[in-house]
């Protein structure tokens, strides 16, 4: 008999508590526990950051870390196209053709999406080729179709079966010039699965028309379609699918009777139902990107989803990034003043946002638990204010109605600083410490908007360099020498951002959602924008990397013009308050786990 050592080529060690992570093919003996112990494998969906445009019968390709979707039906066939970096989804350039219905392959930098359906004319034969930046016209597909398996990279993509409005079972394929006819499916079909290469693909499920829906599966070899004794577990149609020849997953799909969100794992001779494990939210109509049945993102889904989920199957936990709620403060306001970490934050002034409405002077701090009224209130009044630093050294400035005080506060007294050049309400925020802030734009009553900037040096104001669009209630996150603001209003809701360098303003992606009053945290580099009030309050939180922005998950209350962390990250941040509650909620980006478990012998 062959020992553990031998097998793996390690040796079972002794210790006495568990190491913080372990690493795949590694045991250890507890020997205050006596067990056998070592990392499990575990299989999960977890939810990941939604989709800006909800849709169904969209195409999709490429891994779990750099996946895409393009086309689609939302209240109609769309064009957009949006990109996933495994937190998030940004915007790509849009089809030339929209559609629905259609299929895709490739990557995210090198993608084909070819078919589909639109009003007029219907069914199309119209291919695009995507680098990364946008999609231009290709050759033609033969037979315009919706709803077929794709299979393949952009330069050697397979589709086979689909609709025409009747079932099919032709077989194209593409080489980087033109399609050509290939071998026919064995079982004509539509909405089927498909994942693999044009010269070793897997076709699986689909609806055959009036008779139903089917479970089987064929299997290309670049040359012929061979049926598989292997057919799913649950019979559907619509579900998504990635993978390669021999190691696939589907999930998802429609029964014939039910919306299923089912998943199966293949190996290249068997499907594996995996239950219990299934999409948190069942959907038809989705698609997947993703390397092997080990991980996937699922996205979109009829009817007219912007769930994404992401599937693992490691030796990890993966914990999702998300929302939680906090402890409520003593006094719903508007239009504070907040400096902080998730669990060390303060909250100075603002507005009730209850009747009778009015300004207020007091001040609340919180330990990451509960909220506290600190005893000492802030020598005056003010709504709109502004505020940056931590709980023990923050600074508030400005409010309305064109006030240029300036506060620091110690964690629990007050001391004047020297007042704003140009007194106004709603800069920007959470730009800076209190020694070294900035305060861009704002509004001037009655009716200006300063493009003005000015900096803090822990003494006095200065003035600094104009903004390029002057606005009130931008968001601001990172130093005087690296900040960034984001939307605002001017008077209407603005998206636009801007970069400062130390010297200038610069003009850079804008965000995905354009509001004033949203919360914030984060460097130039990494940050997080989050509610805001383009009309009603939004639950929207988007993610910046310092070149483009991404989805990230939604806060469970709809909120504006409440307090924020300018001591936070972009995987650590606070929210709470704003117009109506005074619900907080904590940001945590997604972590990973080692899954140790106890082992027998036998």
């Amino acid at each position: 008999m062959s020992t553990y050592r031998e097998i793996i080529g390690k040796k079972i060690k002794k210790v006495s508590s568990d190491p913080s992570s372990g690493t795949e093919g590694e045991m250890w003996y507890n020997s205050t526990t006596g067990t056998l112990r070592g990392p499990a494998i575990i299989e999960a969906w977890s939810s990941a950051a939604s989709l800006s445009t909800g849709r169904a019968q969209a195409g999709g390709n490429g891994t779990q870390d750099s996946a895409l979707i393009c086309g689609g039906y939302d209240t109609a066939v769309t064009a957009v196209t949006e990109e996933y970096n495994g937190s998030g989804w940004a915007a790509g350039g849009n089809l030339t053709t929209s559609r629905n219905s259609l299929r895709s392959a490739g990557t995210q930098t090198s993608a084909l999406a070819f078919g589909g359906y639109k009003p007029s004319p219907g069914y199309i034969t119209v291919t695009e080729s995507y680098n990364g930046t946008a999609w231009t016209n290709a050759p033609a597909i033969g037979t315009g179709r919706t709803g077929g398996s794709q299979a393949g990279t952009s330069t050697a993509a397979l589709y086979a079966g689909g609709g025409t409005p009747g079932v099919v079972n032709n077989s194209e394929e593409y080489n980087g010039s033109s399609w050509s006819e290939g071998d026919n499916l064995n079982t004509a079909r539509t909405v089927s699965g498909g994942s693999g290469i044009q010269t070793a693909a897997v076709c699986a499920g689909g609806e055959l028309g009036p008779p139903g829906y089917t479970g089987a599966t064929e299997l290309y070899d670049g040359t012929s379609w061979t049926t598989s004794p292997a057919s799913l577990n649950v019979i559907k149609g619509g579900q998504g699918q990635n993978g390669t020849q021999t190691s696939s997953l589907a999930y998802g799909g429609y029964t014939g009777t039910a919306v299923t969100g089912a998943t199966e794992s293949y190996n290249g001779t068997t499907w594996t139902n995996l239950s219990p494990i299934a999409l948190a939210t069942p959907r038809n109509a989705t698609q997947g990107a993703g390397a092997d049945n080990g991980s996937a993102v699922c996205f979109g889904g009829d009817p007219q989803k912007s769930e994404t989920e992401e599937f693992n199957s490691s030796t990890n936990v993966i914990t999702a990034g998300a929302w939680a709620s906090g402890g409520a403060m003593t006094t719903a306001r508007t239009g504070l003043a907040s400096a902080g970490t998730q669990t060390a934050n303060v909250f100075i002034g603002g507005q009730m946002s209850n009747s009778p409405n009015a300004p207020l002077n007091t001040v609340e701090l919180y330990n990451g638990t509960a909220w506290s009224n600190n005893p000492n209130n802030a020598p005056y009044s003010a709504s709109n204010n502004c505020g940056t630093g931590t709980q023990t050294a923050a600074l508030s400035w400005g409010g309305y109605p064109n006030v240029a005080t300036t506060l620091e506060f110690d964690g629990s007294s007050f001391a004047a600083g020297n007042s704003l050049s140009t007194g106004r309400e709603l800069t920007s925020n959470n730009i800076g410490t209190q020694t070294a802030a900035i305060a861009a734009s704002g509004f001037q009553r009655p009716g200006t908007y300063p493009t003005q900037t000015e900096e803090y040096n822990g003494a006095s104001w200065t003035g600094g360099p104009a903004v390029n669009t002057p606005r009130y209630s931008a968001a601001g996150a990172g130093t005087t020498t690296a900040a960034l603001i984001s939307g605002g209003i001017e008077p209407g809701q603005l998206s636009n951002a801007e970069e400062f360098n130390g010297a200038s303003w610069t003009n850079v992606t804008s965000r995905p959602f354009a509001a004033g009053n949203a919360g914030t945290s984060g460097t130039q580099t990494a940050s997080l924008a989050y509610g805001g009030n383009p009309g009603s309050a939004l639950t929207t939180t988007n993610s910046y990397d310092g070149t483009s922005w991404s989805t990230s998950p939604a806060m469970s209350q709809a909120r504006a013009m409440g307090g924020s962390s300018a001591g936070g990250t972009s995987t650590s941040a606070l929210a709470s308050s704003g117009a109506a509650p005074t619900a907080t909620e904590a940001f945590t980006g997604e972590t990973s786990s080692a899954n140790i478990e106890d082992f027998t012998t036998s």
